[in-house]
């Protein structure tokens, strides 16, 4: 296998007529590491990894690969290779000429690109199936051939777009695994577009999530978990409760909060002047079914949804401004106190549980 390279979008813009799809990114994505891109449906992430195959072309900015700027290379000359959401096998070969094609195409001979192509489908497991058609196939063995046909070319960086959408959920916990054995085996540079969070945090070594065409941010995955950096971020991931208020009072490092309802609550962070708007995330399995006490946080709120999740029950509670706070506790501590939809509950949450959110 070749060496991975580096990425590095520098200030890159796509614009399609008078819609900004991507809005001038920069972004490093370091040598082997597994980038996984996240956001909701068009926020631009897969038209970054469009651009970054050559696959899309670039409004304004350059991609570099390793040293070499490749903003304006052909797709075959980039030295990746793009693994697409469908697959996109020829229904017509066998297993081995579909993983020999892009070999084909560039004249190696046949001999040699049928040997090679075996070698890449006993990478996958995949070599007792050599003879057959895709359409002999089930869909994870399918993924596992149009890989096979990526890595054939040795590139620096793989590019996988949504790859596991289209498996049950069962063969994509499998086939999550077997990615993240292979990035390590090859240790090639992976970058990933996904639209699931467990995704995400389960591949990646570094998560970049979008939003509206920019990069709300970029980090490892425990970083985004415990130290959202947007109000978005905080949502989106979906681990930490949003309260947005204004500045009351800023003292000893300790930011005091109003919200629209009322309440007041506070938040370790410096910076923000008395009646600048902020907001606050407070992590969803932090926060407890108590009342506040001198050394806590929190408020009163109606119980407006339960859901039970095996190990751990989720209540979904209005107040404070929120119609959506959430909170996860465990089955045995749900089942001991049980609330019911309706119930007016407290909640409550150390300081130290709740983080000061940038803004975008």
């Amino acid at each position: 296998m070749s060496k991975a390279a580096e990425i590095d979008i520098a200030s890159v813009s796509k614009v399609y007529g008078s819609t900004t799809a991507v809005h001038a990114i920069s972004l490093k994505i370091p040598a082997g590491s597994y980038c996984c891109f996240l956001g909701p449906s068009g926020c631009g992430k897969t038209s970054t990894l469009r651009m970054i195959a050559g696959h899309e072309t670039i409004s304004s900015g350059d991609i570099r690969l390793g040293n070499v700027v490749v903003t304006d290379f052909p797709p075959a000359k980039r030295g990746t290779a793009m693994m697409f959401q469908s697959y996109a096998l020829f229904p017509h070969l066998d297993l081995v000429d579909n993983v020999a094609f892009s070999l084909k195409m560039k004249g190696v001979e046949k001999d040699e690109r049928r040997a090679k192509a075996l070698e890449m489908l006993k990478l996958m497991q995949m070599e007792a199936y050599a003879t057959r058609r895709p359409a002999q196939l089930s869909g994870g063995q399918q993924q596992r051939v149009a890989l096979a046909r990526a890595l054939i070319t040795d590139p620096e960086a793989l590019l996988l777009d949504e790859p596991l959408s289209a498996l049950d959920p069962f063969l994509k916990i499998r086939m999550r695994a077997e990615l993240k054995k292979l990035q390590k085996t090859l240790g090639i540079t992976f970058v990933h577009v996904t639209h699931s969070q467990e995704e995400a945090m389960a591949l990646a070594d570094i998560i970049v999530i979008m939003n509206d065409g920019k990069i709300e941010q970029a980090a490892a995955p425990r970083q985004v978990f415990e130290k959202p950096a947007t109000a978005f971020v905080a949502r989106f991931m979906g681990d930490h409760n949003v309260l947005s208020g204004r500045v009351t009072g800023n003292e000893d490092g300790v930011l005091t909060l109003v919200v629209p309802e009322g309440q007041s609550f506070s938040v370790r962070g410096e910076g923000r002047a008395v009646g600048e708007a902020v907001d606050i995330g407070i992590r969803t399995d932090k926060v407890r079914l108590d009342a506040p006490s001198d050394k806590t946080l929190g408020f009163s709120g109606i119980v407006s949804n339960i859901e039970y999740r095996g190990s751990s029950v989720k209540i979904t509670v209005l107040g404070a401004g929120s119609d959506d706070f959430t909170v996860i506790v465990s089955d045995a501590d749900y089942f001991r106190k049980p609330v019911s939809v309706g119930d007016a509950v407290s909640l409550s949450w150390a300081l130290e549980d709740a983080v000061l959110l940038g803004r975008a």
